[in-house]
């Protein structure tokens, strides 16, 4: 039954990928900082292909634009946020494109033109977590302070998480993870921290927690790098698909 399970859901996320590639899109690049928290013991175990530290994970990652253009519509300044919880007792892997639920914010303060640029980039960097009938896209303020040490981000009246990054071994730096199993051009690397609180209100949820997964890096990426990052994914789906009808 768990084949069984696992092969329709990578039949439907190979669909929305492919779908999504033949979207007729702008070109894009941005540059800026990744915020992410997560209800997981730190280091986040999703992205390595193994179950979360809890019976579900549920957290999400804020896109703060440092610069950016979608075609010709600038994007400096702006953020975008996606907030997710996996099913209870699966990994982030085996069960994407059937997640509890997955939702889009977008920063307020952009125009119409910015707003549907961010959703586009949001849902090229995101992959499709859940089903269409458990996603959504809200509009809202994305603001972020840095007191010291304390990256506190801030999403509305929907939630907040403030986190800090550790130390590393050996008496310097902080610990980062490179290409983790899970990884995409965002979170090719990234800094691994905890959170001091996290909270969010939003759909049918109450999180309240701390001391959970915290993780922190600064990119730049590109459409391109993305269109090659889907066609490697569809390529291992493809792989996955023909070992499952094998066994």
């Amino acid at each position: 039954m768990r084949k069984k399970t696992v092969l329709v859901l990578l039949l439907l996320l190979a669909g929305m990928l492919a779908a999504r590639a033949e979207e007729k899109k702008a070109p894009w690049k941005v540059s800026g900082q990744l915020e992410e928290a997560c209800s997981c013991d730190a280091a986040c175990p999703c992205w390595f292909d193994s179950k979360p530290t809890k019976m579900t994970c549920g957290g999400g990652q804020v896109i703060f634009i440092d610069k950016g253009s979608y075609g010709d519509v600038p994007l400096d300044g702006l953020a975008f946020a996606m907030m997710g919880q996996s099913p209870e007792g699966k990994s982030m892997m085996e069960s994407m494109g059937n997640w509890n639920f997955a939702y889009l914010y977008i920063d307020e303060k952009a125009n119409p033109a910015q707003r549907k640029a961010l959703e586009a980039i949001a849902k090229a960097t995101s992959p499709p977590f859940a089903p269409p009938e458990r996603t959504k896209t809200r509009y809202a303020p994305i603001s972020r302070k840095v007191e010291g040490s304390e990256h506190i981000v801030t999403l509305g009246s929907y939630g907040s998480f403030s986190g800090h990054l550790v130390s590393g071994g050996m008496g310097s730096g902080n610990p980062k993870i490179v290409l983790p199993p899970g990884a995409d051009p965002i979170h090719k690397e990234y800094s691994q921290g905890r959170t001091t609180k996290q909270t969010y209100n939003d759909a049918g949820q109450k999180w309240d927690w701390s001391n959970s997964n915290y993780m922190y890096s600064k990119f730049e990426v590109t459409s391109e790098d993305y269109d090659k990052f889907n066609a490697f994914m569809m390529q291992t789906m493809e792989k996955a698909k023909a070992e499952k009808k094998k066994s």
